[in-house]
């Protein structure tokens, strides 16, 4: 692993999972960890639940816009995390490769994306202390 590890979340819209991962591991990292996000097929926006559910904690997530996932961010990435992409994601040797199950937020009531969330902040806290002990 880097210096700095480099993690990549990914999901197929790259709207709604991937982006409140993000948002919370960058939070808790900072400057001690790059964090990078991106959609098998990206939708048009962040999805509005999940910046709600994201804004309760604290974290804004209102700025970020959907990407395609790219093959440059899968090959500087030390852990690459899937959420239902599939078979989308390119491998790697040498890389660290999980797949979260996570129930897609896209369509839920607000009470439903904070058990959703919930869910994610428990999986990047830790993956984060798993980070930091080893970097």
């Amino acid at each position: 692993m880097t210096e700095i590890p480099t993690v990549l979340f990914v999901c197929v819209h790259n709207a709604g999972r991937s982006q409140m991962a993000a948002g919370y591991l960058r939070h808790l990292g900072g400057d001690r960890v790059r964090v990078l996000s991106g959609g098998s097929e990206p939708g048009a926006s962040i999805n509005a639940v999940a910046v709600a559910a994201m804004a309760e904690e604290g974290i804004d997530i209102a700025g970020e816009v959907p990407g395609i996932l790219e093959t440059e961010d899968v090959r500087v990435s030390d852990v690459v995390i899937t959420m239902g992409c599939g078979d989308a994601c390119p491998i790697f040797p040498g890389k660290r490769y999980e797949d979260w199950e996570l129930t897609d937020p896209a369509g839920k009531q607000l009470d439903e994306v904070r058990a959703i969330r919930d869910d994610i902040r428990g999986r990047v806290e830790r993956l984060f202390e798993e980070l930091t002990r080893t970097s």
